[in-house]
Protein backbone atom coordinates (compact mmCIF):
# COMPACT_ATOMS: atom_id res chain seq x y z
CA UNK A 1 0.00 0.00 0.00
CA UNK A 2 1.25 3.25 -0.78
CA UNK A 3 1.75 5.74 1.99
CA UNK A 4 0.60 8.62 0.26
CA UNK A 5 -3.24 6.79 0.47
CA UNK A 6 -2.59 7.41 4.37
CA UNK A 7 -1.88 10.86 4.94
CA UNK A 8 -3.00 13.72 4.25
CA UNK A 9 0.24 15.34 2.23
CA UNK A 10 -0.45 12.66 0.24
CA UNK A 11 3.26 11.92 -0.62
CA UNK A 12 4.99 8.68 0.48
CA UNK A 13 6.11 5.24 -1.10
CA UNK A 14 4.83 1.99 -0.31
CA UNK A 15 5.38 0.10 2.78
CA UNK A 16 6.43 -3.07 2.93
CA UNK A 17 3.72 -4.71 5.14
CA UNK A 18 0.18 -2.83 6.80
CA UNK A 19 -1.49 -3.77 9.90
CA UNK A 20 -4.75 -2.19 10.66
CA UNK A 21 -5.20 -2.72 14.41
CA UNK A 22 -9.02 -1.66 15.55
CA UNK A 23 -9.09 -2.75 19.19
CA UNK A 24 -6.92 -2.32 22.03
CA UNK A 25 -5.94 -6.03 22.23
CA UNK A 26 -5.49 -5.65 18.26
CA UNK A 27 -2.75 -3.08 18.59
CA UNK A 28 -1.02 -4.83 21.55
CA UNK A 29 -0.65 -7.91 19.59
CA UNK A 30 0.26 -6.42 16.40
CA UNK A 31 3.04 -4.00 18.60
CA UNK A 32 4.41 -6.62 20.36
CA UNK A 33 4.81 -9.08 17.23
CA UNK A 34 6.48 -6.66 15.14
CA UNK A 35 9.03 -5.79 17.76
CA UNK A 36 9.43 -9.38 18.27
CA UNK A 37 10.74 -9.65 14.81
CA UNK A 38 13.25 -6.88 14.86
CA UNK A 39 11.69 -5.12 11.94
CA UNK A 40 11.53 -1.27 11.37
CA UNK A 41 8.12 -0.25 12.20
CA UNK A 42 5.63 3.11 12.48
CA UNK A 43 3.22 4.41 14.37
CA UNK A 44 0.22 5.69 12.05
CA UNK A 45 -2.86 7.30 12.58
CA UNK A 46 -4.35 9.82 11.12
CA UNK A 47 -1.45 10.36 9.08
CA UNK A 48 -1.40 14.46 9.10
CA UNK A 49 1.79 14.96 10.90
CA UNK A 50 4.29 12.83 8.54
CA UNK A 51 6.23 12.95 5.47
CA UNK A 52 7.32 10.09 4.31
CA UNK A 53 9.28 9.26 1.62
CA UNK A 54 8.82 8.47 -1.65
CA UNK A 55 11.01 5.37 -1.51
CA UNK A 56 8.47 4.26 1.14
CA UNK A 57 8.74 2.94 4.74
CA UNK A 58 10.71 -0.71 4.67
CA UNK A 59 9.26 -2.08 7.84
CA UNK A 60 5.55 -2.73 9.51
CA UNK A 61 3.23 0.30 9.79
CA UNK A 62 0.92 -0.21 12.54
CA UNK A 63 -1.93 1.52 11.67
CA UNK A 64 -4.50 2.29 14.86
CA UNK A 65 -8.01 2.17 14.53
CA UNK A 66 -9.01 1.47 17.57
CA UNK A 67 -12.37 3.35 19.18
CA UNK A 68 -14.09 3.77 22.37
CA UNK A 69 -14.47 7.06 24.62
CA UNK A 70 -15.33 6.15 28.47
CA UNK A 71 -16.23 8.42 31.23
CA UNK A 72 -14.55 7.77 34.45
CA UNK A 73 -15.53 8.37 37.84
CA UNK A 74 -13.87 11.26 39.24
CA UNK A 75 -13.82 15.23 39.89
CA UNK A 76 -15.23 16.90 36.55
CA UNK A 77 -15.51 14.75 33.47
CA UNK A 78 -12.77 12.47 33.31
CA UNK A 79 -12.49 10.44 29.86
CA UNK A 80 -10.52 7.44 28.62
CA UNK A 81 -10.38 7.65 25.05
CA UNK A 82 -9.33 5.03 22.80
CA UNK A 83 -5.45 6.50 19.99
CA UNK A 84 -7.54 5.26 16.88
CA UNK A 85 -10.51 8.24 17.99
CA UNK A 86 -10.21 11.06 15.54
CA UNK A 87 -8.99 14.25 17.45
CA UNK A 88 -11.88 16.47 15.78
CA UNK A 89 -14.34 13.71 16.40
CA UNK A 90 -13.65 14.05 20.04
CA UNK A 91 -13.60 17.90 20.31
CA UNK A 92 -17.13 18.03 18.34
CA UNK A 93 -18.19 15.02 20.69
CA UNK A 94 -17.53 16.73 24.00
CA UNK A 95 -18.53 20.29 22.73
CA UNK A 96 -21.86 18.35 21.74
CA UNK A 97 -22.01 17.16 25.92
CA UNK A 98 -21.82 20.57 26.86
CA UNK A 99 -18.11 19.90 28.56
CA UNK A 100 -15.31 22.33 28.43
CA UNK A 101 -11.86 22.03 28.13
CA UNK A 102 -10.57 21.45 24.16
CA UNK A 103 -13.05 23.41 22.09
CA UNK A 104 -10.19 25.83 21.17
CA UNK A 105 -8.75 22.91 20.05
CA UNK A 106 -11.02 21.90 17.19
CA UNK A 107 -10.30 21.47 13.29
CA UNK A 108 -6.55 20.07 14.47
CA UNK A 109 -6.42 16.78 12.07
CA UNK A 110 -5.48 13.56 13.12
CA UNK A 111 -5.74 11.11 16.14
CA UNK A 112 -6.24 11.18 19.64
CA UNK A 113 -3.02 9.07 20.29
CA UNK A 114 -0.88 11.48 18.12
CA UNK A 115 -2.34 14.37 20.07
CA UNK A 116 -0.22 13.69 23.62
CA UNK A 117 3.43 13.08 21.52
CA UNK A 118 3.12 16.45 19.74
CA UNK A 119 1.49 18.35 23.03
CA UNK A 120 -1.08 19.54 20.53
CA UNK A 121 -2.47 23.17 20.66
CA UNK A 122 -4.47 26.51 19.51
CA UNK A 123 -6.00 29.90 20.03
CA UNK A 124 -5.17 29.25 23.42
CA UNK A 125 -5.52 25.82 24.48
CA UNK A 126 -2.85 22.86 25.01
CA UNK A 127 -3.22 19.40 25.55
CA UNK A 128 -1.36 19.43 28.40
CA UNK A 129 -4.03 21.87 29.66
CA UNK A 130 -6.57 18.79 30.08
CA UNK A 131 -4.50 15.84 29.89
CA UNK A 132 -3.79 13.58 32.90
CA UNK A 133 -2.13 10.60 32.34
CA UNK A 134 -1.54 8.03 28.80
CA UNK A 135 -1.96 4.35 28.49
CA UNK A 136 1.70 3.41 27.08
CA UNK A 137 3.08 -0.02 25.44
CA UNK A 138 6.44 0.15 26.22
CA UNK A 139 8.89 -0.71 23.30
CA UNK A 140 11.85 -1.91 26.01
CA UNK A 141 10.08 -3.57 28.56
CA UNK A 142 6.62 -4.56 26.05
CA UNK A 143 4.49 -3.60 28.65
CA UNK A 144 1.54 -1.17 29.34
CA UNK A 145 1.93 1.41 31.60
CA UNK A 146 0.03 4.15 32.77
CA UNK A 147 1.81 7.49 32.42
CA UNK A 148 0.78 10.64 34.22
CA UNK A 149 0.91 13.77 32.47
CA UNK A 150 3.59 15.52 35.10
CA UNK A 151 5.56 12.58 34.05
CA UNK A 152 5.99 13.31 30.06
CA UNK A 153 8.11 16.22 29.32
CA UNK A 154 5.16 18.29 28.01
CA UNK A 155 6.08 21.26 26.32
CA UNK A 156 5.87 23.59 23.20
CA UNK A 157 4.82 21.02 20.65
CA UNK A 158 6.93 18.27 22.54
CA UNK A 159 7.34 15.39 24.94
CA UNK A 160 9.52 13.08 25.95
CA UNK A 161 7.77 9.98 23.73
CA UNK A 162 8.08 12.34 20.59
CA UNK A 163 11.84 13.63 22.12
CA UNK A 164 12.42 9.86 21.79
CA UNK A 165 10.62 7.12 24.34
CA UNK A 166 9.59 4.02 22.17
CA UNK A 167 6.29 2.73 22.28
CA UNK A 168 2.29 2.84 21.24
CA UNK A 169 0.21 5.36 22.88
CA UNK A 170 -3.44 2.73 23.61
CA UNK A 171 -5.16 5.80 25.23
CA UNK A 172 -5.32 9.40 26.61
CA UNK A 173 -6.96 10.02 29.87
CA UNK A 174 -8.36 14.02 29.68
CA UNK A 175 -10.45 15.63 32.88
CA UNK A 176 -12.58 18.72 31.42
CA UNK A 177 -15.11 20.68 32.80
CA UNK A 178 -18.75 20.28 33.25
CA UNK A 179 -19.87 23.84 31.92
CA UNK A 180 -21.06 24.88 28.47
CA UNK A 181 -19.18 28.15 28.88
CA UNK A 182 -15.44 28.02 27.72
CA UNK A 183 -13.01 30.83 28.13
CA UNK A 184 -11.39 32.80 25.49
CA UNK A 185 -7.78 33.78 25.93
CA UNK A 186 -6.64 33.92 22.32
CA UNK A 187 -6.79 37.60 21.21
CA UNK A 188 -7.46 36.73 17.34
CA UNK A 189 -10.12 34.32 18.13
CA UNK A 190 -11.85 36.79 20.96
CA UNK A 191 -11.82 39.41 18.28
CA UNK A 192 -13.41 37.16 15.67
CA UNK A 193 -16.37 36.53 18.15
CA UNK A 194 -15.97 39.66 19.68
CA UNK A 195 -16.49 38.37 23.53
CA UNK A 196 -13.91 37.25 25.86
CA UNK A 197 -16.15 33.85 26.75
CA UNK A 198 -18.49 32.02 25.03
CA UNK A 199 -20.92 29.01 24.80
CA UNK A 200 -18.19 26.23 23.84
CA UNK A 201 -20.66 25.65 20.70
CA UNK A 202 -19.71 28.83 19.53
CA UNK A 203 -16.13 28.41 20.39
CA UNK A 204 -15.73 25.99 18.50
CA UNK A 205 -17.61 27.17 15.21
CA UNK A 206 -15.12 30.23 14.96
CA UNK A 207 -11.91 28.26 15.22
CA UNK A 208 -13.51 26.40 12.55
CA UNK A 209 -14.31 29.50 10.90
CA UNK A 210 -10.23 30.92 11.30
CA UNK A 211 -9.18 27.52 10.77
CA UNK A 212 -10.95 27.32 7.24
CA UNK A 213 -10.03 30.84 6.24
CA UNK A 214 -6.21 29.50 6.25
CA UNK A 215 -6.59 26.09 4.85
CA UNK A 216 -6.34 24.32 7.80
CA UNK A 217 -9.28 22.13 7.82
CA UNK A 218 -8.93 19.45 5.97
CA UNK A 219 -11.46 19.68 2.95
CA UNK A 220 -11.57 17.49 -0.46
CA UNK A 221 -12.86 21.21 -2.01
CA UNK A 222 -9.97 23.05 -0.75
CA UNK A 223 -6.26 22.32 -2.37
CA UNK A 224 -4.78 24.41 0.66
CA UNK A 225 -5.54 21.32 2.79
CA UNK A 226 -3.92 18.65 1.08
CA UNK A 227 -1.56 19.58 3.83
CA UNK A 228 0.35 18.68 7.18
CA UNK A 229 -1.47 21.92 8.18
CA UNK A 230 1.43 24.09 10.27
CA UNK A 231 4.83 22.92 9.17
CA UNK A 232 7.00 24.66 10.96
CA UNK A 233 7.36 25.45 15.09
CA UNK A 234 6.83 28.88 15.99
CA UNK A 235 10.31 29.17 17.52
CA UNK A 236 11.53 29.86 20.68
CA UNK A 237 15.29 32.09 21.11
CA UNK A 238 16.57 33.99 24.13
CA UNK A 239 15.56 37.31 25.01
CA UNK A 240 18.94 38.82 24.06
CA UNK A 241 18.75 37.51 20.77
CA UNK A 242 15.13 38.44 20.02
CA UNK A 243 16.10 42.13 20.87
CA UNK A 244 18.79 42.43 18.06
CA UNK A 245 15.86 41.12 15.44
CA UNK A 246 13.94 44.23 13.65
CA UNK A 247 11.61 46.18 16.28
CA UNK A 248 8.42 45.13 14.19
CA UNK A 249 8.83 41.14 14.67
CA UNK A 250 6.10 39.62 16.38
CA UNK A 251 7.40 38.13 19.85
CA UNK A 252 5.59 36.74 22.95
CA UNK A 253 7.48 36.15 26.39
CA UNK A 254 7.36 32.57 27.54
CA UNK A 255 9.29 32.96 30.68
CA UNK A 256 11.95 35.43 31.79
CA UNK A 257 14.87 34.58 29.58
CA UNK A 258 12.68 33.34 26.29
CA UNK A 259 10.83 34.79 23.71
CA UNK A 260 8.45 33.02 20.82
CA UNK A 261 8.13 34.14 17.43
CA UNK A 262 6.08 33.82 14.82
CA UNK A 263 7.43 31.18 11.82
CA UNK A 264 4.72 32.57 9.83
CA UNK A 265 6.24 36.30 9.68
CA UNK A 266 9.62 35.31 9.18
CA UNK A 267 8.49 33.29 6.28
CA UNK A 268 6.86 36.07 4.64
CA UNK A 269 9.35 38.72 5.90
CA UNK A 270 12.35 36.45 4.57
CA UNK A 271 10.18 37.12 0.83
CA UNK A 272 8.52 33.77 0.74
CA UNK A 273 4.94 34.41 -0.39
CA UNK A 274 1.54 33.00 -0.17
CA UNK A 275 1.18 30.79 -3.26
CA UNK A 276 5.56 30.58 -3.51
CA UNK A 277 6.69 27.35 -4.95
CA UNK A 278 10.00 26.50 -6.49
CA UNK A 279 10.29 26.11 -10.38
CA UNK A 280 8.55 22.90 -11.63
CA UNK A 281 7.96 22.05 -8.71
CA UNK A 282 3.86 20.76 -7.59
CA UNK A 283 4.37 21.48 -3.94
CA UNK A 284 3.86 25.41 -3.27
CA UNK A 285 3.07 27.67 0.35
CA UNK A 286 -0.32 27.50 0.87
CA UNK A 287 -2.49 30.24 -0.76
CA UNK A 288 -4.04 31.31 2.45
CA UNK A 289 -0.99 30.94 5.42
CA UNK A 290 2.83 30.74 4.88
CA UNK A 291 3.02 28.27 7.65
CA UNK A 292 1.35 25.55 5.32
CA UNK A 293 2.94 23.21 2.56
CA UNK A 294 0.48 22.17 0.43
CA UNK A 295 0.80 19.22 -2.60
CA UNK A 296 -0.84 20.92 -5.45
CA UNK A 297 -1.41 17.80 -6.97
CA UNK A 298 1.36 14.86 -8.03
CA UNK A 299 3.68 16.62 -5.92
CA UNK A 300 6.65 14.07 -4.26
CA UNK A 301 8.14 14.11 -0.89
CA UNK A 302 11.39 15.24 -2.08
CA UNK A 303 9.60 17.99 -3.66
CA UNK A 304 7.98 18.71 0.04
CA UNK A 305 11.22 18.80 1.43
CA UNK A 306 13.20 20.62 -0.73
CA UNK A 307 10.28 23.70 -0.56
CA UNK A 308 10.95 23.15 3.10
CA UNK A 309 14.63 22.96 2.87
CA UNK A 310 14.59 26.56 1.33
CA UNK A 311 12.08 28.29 3.48
CA UNK A 312 14.57 27.17 6.33
CA UNK A 313 17.64 28.39 4.18
CA UNK A 314 15.56 31.84 3.72
CA UNK A 315 15.15 32.27 7.29
CA UNK A 316 18.35 31.58 8.56
CA UNK A 317 20.16 33.87 6.45
CA UNK A 318 18.06 36.71 6.81
CA UNK A 319 17.40 36.43 10.23
CA UNK A 320 19.75 33.80 11.95
CA UNK A 321 16.62 31.64 13.10
CA UNK A 322 16.34 27.93 12.22
CA UNK A 323 13.05 26.84 11.80
CA UNK A 324 12.02 23.76 13.13
CA UNK A 325 9.62 21.46 10.81
CA UNK A 326 6.72 20.22 12.69
CA UNK A 327 5.76 17.03 10.98
CA UNK A 328 7.99 13.12 11.51
CA UNK A 329 10.04 13.04 8.36
CA UNK A 330 10.26 9.36 7.46
CA UNK A 331 13.18 8.58 4.65
CA UNK A 332 13.04 12.38 3.92
CA UNK A 333 15.07 15.52 4.49
CA UNK A 334 13.11 18.53 5.86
Amino acid sequence: MLLSELTTMRVGGPAKSVVTATSRDELTDAALAVWETGDEWLVLGGGSNVIVGDDGFGGTVIRVATKGIERLDGDGVLLRVEAGESWDGLVEYTVGQGWSGIEALSGIPGSVGAAPIQNIGAYGQELSDVLVAVDFLDNISGQQERILAADLGLGYRMSNIKAGRQGVVLAVELRLEESAEGVITYSQLATALGVESAPVADIRAGVLGLRSSKGMVLDPADPDSVSCGSFFTNPIVGENFARSLPPETPQWLVDDTDVKLSAAWLIEKAGITKGFSLPGSRVAISSKHTLAITNRGGGTAEEVGELARYIRAMVLSRFGVSLQPEPVAVGVEL
